[in-house]
């Protein structure tokens, strides 16, 4: 297990030294602004690296706005940024007493939802991904051995065989979890909704990143809830020192996060940054709510642990599900509870009663077969190359204006426009082409991300999707003038 982990930090320590050691040349001024750099290839014979190490650090190095690519050119030092002002940053604590952002998310989903729109918008990865007719086949052998028992042995706490089944990948990573700890929930929004309603009343303060889920701001417009929306970097993630602040400040209940694979950003928080995130939550006596929907969807070789493996006091509520990684239709979920797991049971057994039996049964009988990982391997790798495509295509097509902020995991990219486009009106815009994205607004009970939007790489990439790229450009380029 060490080694393995060790292996892997070394695979990402060597393409961020060549960036730092590229950054310090900059810096140096041994390449100046509009110098072209050398080839992906060229750097593979100077500095000894592979292919795909070398594209990494130019990627992070782009990410960071230290180059930029041009089209059948190359990649070349970006010209020195203007001082920006200081009101354009974001404060780094905002408060809302009153969620209100339902129905502009509503709108913006049923406008994408038709079959003819390209789905850039869309929150899932491509189903044909997914192993269906495997897991079609488990549920026709499930239907048949099905018994009236099987709904009362999958009520809440939900199927035992699949408890255990989480509990033994929890355990794969090094984590103590009894199947007692899990609940099964219908998909990972339901483990989610049903830890906030664990540990809050109307009225209290939830912490959620700024930009974040757009499920967690519905969740607290739902149950009644404030929102403290604390600033969160697209690389390094939320401002420890800005939570901090908040907890200093207001008499906070829960803390809502994703700290693998953020959505709609895309950063996973370091090993380091998640000890001392857990250690300052403990401190206030301040519940996390963690949500890891996308933690199998990583790059490199080893699974990213959540926060929770640094949790000795029982303090995180980890919530997670098939949806993103095998398959969305059976809406299987969990929360790994701890002592909140029987509350939690007796909420669910109050809204939903129980997680759809045949589902469960389904996906206990295709775990069996032991392909989940072999498909695991094959969906990362997959999802990998179409974020490159896309991210090509991108680059080929919007306005050098825009900052594309990418990073390796997941499958979204966070869109930057220029000041003053709204991603809002780019967004209506597009739909009127079949086009859709998912503006800004949709992530933040601010205006802070009006000019931002996050974009769903996980689609299969022709020349429809190409076309739709292009079209995006034109939009922008439109609205530029």
């Amino acid at each position: 297990m060490m080694t393995k982990r060790s292996s892997a930090e070394a695979i990402v320590k060597k393409y961020q030294r060549l960036a730092q050691q590229i950054t310090e040349q900059i810096t140096l001024g041994v390449w100046q602004p509009g110098d072209r750099l050398p080839s992906l290839r060229e750097q593979v014979t100077i500095s000894g690296m592979s292919f795909m190490t070398v594209g990494h650090a130019y990627q992070l190095l782009e990410s960071q706005g230290r180059i930029v690519a041009r089209p059948q050119s190359g990649y070349y030092v970006a010209p020195r940024p203007a001082k920006p002002l200081s009101a354009a940053a974001p404060a780094q604590v905002m408060r809302d007493e009153a969620v209100d952002i339902n129905t502009y998310i509503f709108d913006v989903l049923q406008a994408s939802r038709e079959a003819a729109v390209l789905p850039f918008a869309s929150a899932f990865p491509d189903p044909r991904l997914f192993p269906l007719q495997q897991l079609n086949r488990s549920l026709a052998q499930v239907s048949k051995t099905a018994t009236a028992m099987s709904v009362i042995e999958n009520l809440p706490p939900g199927n035992a065989d699949l408890r255990h089944a989480i509990a033994r990948r929890y355990a794969l990573q090094g984590m103590n979890i009894s199947p007692d700890e899990i609940v099964i929930t219908a998909g990972a929004l339901e483990a989610l909704n049903l830890s906030l309603q664990a540990v809050t009343e109307p009225g209290d303060w939830v912490i959620v990143e700024n930009p974040c889920f757009y499920g967690a701001l519905q969740a607290l417009e739902r149950l009644r809830l404030k929102a403290l929306s604390v600033a969160t970097d697209v690389k390094e993630g939320i401002d420890l020192n800005a939570l901090e602040q908040a907890l200093n400040e207001y008499p906070v209940k829960a803390c809502w996060l994703m700290t693998n694979s953020q959505n709609p950003l895309g950063f996973t928080l370091s090993p380091e940054k998640k000890a001392q995130l857990v250690a300052l939550l403990s401190a206030h006596n301040v519940m996390l709510i963690e949500d890891d929907v996308y933690s199998e969807l990583y790059f490199g070789r080893e699974k990213p642990l959540p926060a929770k493996a640094w949790d000795r006091q029982d303090m995180t509520l980890h919530c997670s599900s098939f949806s993103k990684c095998l398959v969305p239709g059976f809406r299987i979920g969990w929360v790994a509870a701890g002592k909140h797991a029987r509350r939690i049971q007796r909420l669910q057994l109050m809204s939903t009663l129980s997680t759809s039996s045949p589902m469960q049964m389904a996906l206990v009988d295709y775990l069996d077969t032991k392909r989940y990982d072999a498909h695991l391997r094959r969906l990362r790798r997959q999802l990998a190359d179409r974020k490159q495509l896309a991210w090509q295509a991108l680059l080929r097509h919007l306005p050098a204006e825009v900052k594309i902020h990418h990073n390796d995991s997941g499958y979204f990219l966070w869109l930057e426009l220029p000041a003053g486009v709204d991603a809002g009106t780019l967004g209506a815009r597009a739909l009127e082409y079949k086009i859709s994205i998912a503006p800004g607004k949709m992530f933040s009970t601010t205006d802070s991300w009006a000019s931002f939007f996050r974009f769903n790489t996980a689609w299969g990439w022709g020349e429809r999707e190409e076309q739709g790229v292009k079209t995006l450009g034109r939009l922008i380029r439109e609205m530029i003038k």
